[in-house]
């Protein structure tokens, strides 16, 4: 049986309203986003194995993520607001929990191929990459995340390159280290106020971090100071997304737009997904969350 049959019989086992929802999402993708998936949870698959874990481990930690984001969700619709209001709430948490870290680390890696909105935010990624091919010299990633964006980073821009990760949890590089498996990336332990290169990125990924600081523009201008004048930020964020180390609250795209303008970057190339296929005017009335993602350069 394949990964993806296994791991839709497993979350219908535990949570069949939820599996209904997700078969109706991944019956409307192309036969090559099934293949891409299924290849995505064997590679899950053999990385759980060398944790000593296996597939229904990750199906519980999604299940258990899954939770975390419906009661943040029902607070939100309730206050409008998230309920982590500090990175200090963050960290205490999510962060420096390692508990919590490992099944939300693992639960979002499997959200990266359920979720049918987040392999959308990676097609764009791959779309325009191939552009900076040639003018990368250095690479820098903040937030080791689920590794796609590396990973996918490495076949574009080959082996001379230098890859950087940071972050700020020991969890999630200890888990990105086994997922991507590769001795080209050097990651570093540190709160990326504190990381100080030694040279500027030619390309730096952003990848879901600037909902989980205070202040997002303060952070945008300190990755502004790292990057190459003539270089590229690619950022992906949402709006109307609670979760458990979900800070800044973005309620709509033009939020996103303001933000980043601030910090001091133009937009080249932009992408916005309703995590829920509804009209516009529907998703916006109900709070559907929404993803956004651009590739960015210095604003002159």
């Amino acid at each position: 049986m394949k990964a993806l049959d296994q791991i839709m019989e497993q979350i219908a086992e535990a949570n069949p309203i939820h599996a209904k929802k997700l078969r109706k999402n991944l019956g409307k993708q192309e036969e090559a986003y099934l293949r891409k998936a299924n290849d995505f949870l064997e590679e899950y698959v053999d990385f759980a194995s060398r944790l000593g874990k296996d597939l229904e481990f990750g199906v519980e930690c999604y299940l258990r993520m899954l939770s975390d984001f419906t009661q943040e969700y029902v607070s939100f619709m309730n206050s409008g607001e998230y309920t982590t209001k500090s990175f200090e709430d963050a960290n205490r948490r999510v962060y420096n929990n390692p508990d919590v870290m490992e099944y939300y680390m693992h639960g979002l890696l499997l959200s990266q191929v359920l979720w049918v909105h987040h392999n959308d935010i990676v097609l764009f990624f791959q779309k325009y990459l191939p552009d900076y091919n040639g003018n990368v010299e250095r690479y820098l990633e903040i937030g080791a995340g689920h590794g796609m964006y590396i990973s996918e980073a490495m076949k574009v821009f080959g082996p001379k390159v230098t890859y950087d990760v940071v972050d700020i949890s020991p969890t999630s590089i200890e888990l990105s280290k086994n997922f991507i498996k590769s001795d080209q990336v050097n990651y570093v332990l540190s709160d990326i106020y504190d990381y100080q290169p030694d040279q500027k990125y030619d390309f730096i990924t952003l990848g879901e971090v600037i909902e989980h600081v205070e202040q997002p523009v303060e952070l945008l201008m300190a990755i502004r100071s790292m990057l190459a004048p003539d270089g590229c930020l690619f950022l992906t964020t949402p709006a109307n997304a609670p979760a458990i180390d979900h800070i800044y609250l973005f309620r709509n795209a033009q939020e996103i737009r303001d933000v980043l303008k601030e910090g001091g970057f133009e937009i080249v190339h932009e992408i916005t997904k309703f995590v829920e296929d509804v009209p516009k005017e529907i998703a916006e009335e109900l709070k559907i969350t929404l993803m956004y993602g651009a590739f960015l350069k210095v604003k002159n």
